[in-house]
């Protein structure tokens, strides 16, 4: 194995910080809100297909194991697709008022929200 070597100072400058209402931040929260929300639209639209395609072919068994253990399962597929759905859902909608939100602050030229760091300080 090798030594690690330690990286000179430059590397670890600290990089000035970017202004929190700049416009590629903006952009950054709405692009990611598309991505969220297309992504959750996608999962609906597979959320649909799978439960209509179980309700369309039901369990025909007489063995009241092998329909307890399908009903587990299909509940247990579309619960994970809804799960996912709508936590895809919710990120969309957060970036986009969050991204409604630095709009805001920045034409009525209040301060960003306080980062943990800067209320640790006081």
């Amino acid at each position: 194995m090798s030594t690690p070597v330690p990286s000179s100072d430059t590397d670890t400058a600290a990089k000035p910080l970017e202004n929190p209402l700049s416009t590629s931040r903006i952009l950054r929260a709405f692009t990611g809100s598309l991505m969220a929300g297309t992504i959750a639209l996608l999962w609906y639209k597979m959320l649909t297909a799978v439960a209509t395609s179980f309700a369309h072919k039901p369990v025909t068994s007489d063995n009241i194991t092998v329909i307890n253990l399908s009903a587990a399962v299909r509940t247990l597929v579309l619960g994970s697709i809804t799960l996912g759905t709508g936590v895809f859902a919710i990120a969309a909608i957060g970036l986009t008022l969050l991204g409604l939100q630095m709009i805001w602050q920045r034409f009525t030229g209040q301060p960003p929200t306080p980062s943990s760091a800067a209320k640790n300080q006081d």
